[in-house]
């Protein structure tokens, strides 16, 4: 039991609800699976602090299924582990599930360590903010670290509706000093809260989903500490200039929509958030699908997106005002291929915009390949992005699932 708890609190989890859920388990039915993962990220260019030019990793990531309660409640276990060449601060591990979850007439129950995704758009993901960003995994702010929690939900023919409680808060992961696609001072390890119960403030959160017709519609709600650090820059002793990430407390309302008419897909997501600055963010477009072109099996999806952030040149977040154009390739065959390319335009500098290649396809029934590519071009030295312009690099993988 101690054991236990000595591994949940290295990986960032202090609530003693998963011990005692595994230690309650009488299964009826285990499984495991999960993936090993060979990565090798080429940049093109040094960095421009010196780093190398090559990183591999290896990633580790099994996951422990049992069933249990003649099949009505079940646990999930996905520990997860890289190994880094060029970043110790990117060779690190987590828990990203580690869920129990029961099911009874029309409602839910998750207690645990999970992840739960809100979004629609391809570009960003602004109402997704129940887990933390696991900042040096990817760019796209799709791979989280895993949330404590109690999760409840209810599914009616009215909508649905889910509570969440989020006893304790996990601060975003960064590239350490020999690492790349960083500032140009590596975010320190000194972090500062606006809550004095720091990552033990106790968050909250609300949605409603519901289907009209062909529109989906979810409307959320959160209050506690924002996701999102803002960053200072304060000087140590020796007149050494740190980079020290503040988490502050917010409420935010989230609206996201998304519609099909015909072959199009339109899409939206918007927030306002009231935080150390107050703001609003949109992000909508649509996704128009050419299904068969030139009497062939392929789907190819059109994307354009418009990302509106009302503190403008001020946002410490990457799309204020700026276009995403991209393709979507689905070729249908058996082996699942599939690639989305794209490009995003900032509309106030024409000098500043990121190109993104993500393609994969099948080997075999358990092996996969995937290659991922970013490009930077940025001149103007106050963007936010300007420290990256450097970093352009492709990525290789090969995924072995189990």
């Amino acid at each position: 039991m101690d054991g236990w708890k000595h591994i949940l609190a290295q990986m960032g989890v202090t609530s003693g609800i998963v011990v005692a859920t595994l230690l309650s388990l009488q299964c009826h039915a285990v499984a495991l699976g999960g993936q090993v993962n060979l990565e090798h990220r080429q940049f093109i260019s040094d960095g421009l602090q010196g780093q190398d030019k090559g990183q591999s990793s290896v990633v580790l990531e099994p996951e422990l299924y049992w069933e249990f309660g003649q099949g009505e409640s079940s646990f999930t276990l996905t520990p997860f582990y890289r190994f880094d060449s060029m970043d110790d601060e990117r060779s690190h591990g987590g828990i990203r599930e580690a869920l129990y979850l029961t099911y009874w007439d029309d409602y839910e129950l998750r207690v645990g360590v999970g992840k739960v995704f809100w979004g629609v758009t391809e570009s960003a993901h602004l109402v997704d903010v129940v887990n933390q960003t696991d900042a040096i995994e990817a760019l796209d702010g799709e791979d989280k670290l895993g949330q404590p929690m109690v999760h409840f939900t209810a599914i009616k023919d009215w909508g649905t509706v889910d509570a969440m409680v989020l006893p304790y808060f996990r601060e975003r992961t960064f590239a350490g000093v020999d690492g790349r696609l960083r500032p140009t001072i590596p975010v320190s390890d000194r972090v500062l809260y606006e809550s004095s119960r720091e990552e033990q403030h106790v968050d909250f959160v609300l949605r409603y989903a519901q289907m009209f017709g062909d529109w989906d519609v979810g409307v959320s709600y959160f209050n506690g500490t924002n996701r999102d650090p803002y960053y200072f820059l304060n000087q140590r002793e020796g007149n050494q200039v740190s980079l020290d990430p503040y988490y502050a407390q917010m409420q935010q309302v989230g609206v996201d929509v998304q519609g099909i008419v015909g072959d199009w897909l339109l899409k939206l997501e918007s927030i306002y958030r009231d935080s150390y600055d107050n703001h609003t963010g949109v992000v909508t477009g649509f996704e128009y699908t050419w299904v068969g072109p030139f009497e062939s099996y392929w789907d190819v999806g059109f994307i354009a997106e418009y990302l509106y952030d009302s503190r403008g040149n001020n946002a410490q977040s990457v799309g204020q005002n700026d276009v995403f154009v991209g393709l979507r390739f689905a070729l249908n065959d058996e082996d699942g291929t599939e690639v989305l390319t794209g490009i995003t335009q900032d509309l106030d500098n024409s000098d500043v915009y990121s190109a993104k290649l993500e393609a994969s396809s099948r080997i075999t029934n358990q092996l996969k390949w995937r290659v991922d590519g970013w490009l930077f071009e940025n001149e103007t030295p106050d963007d936010l992005l300007y420290f990256a312009r450097k970093d352009d690099f492709i990525e290789v993988s090969l995924e072995y699932y189990f």
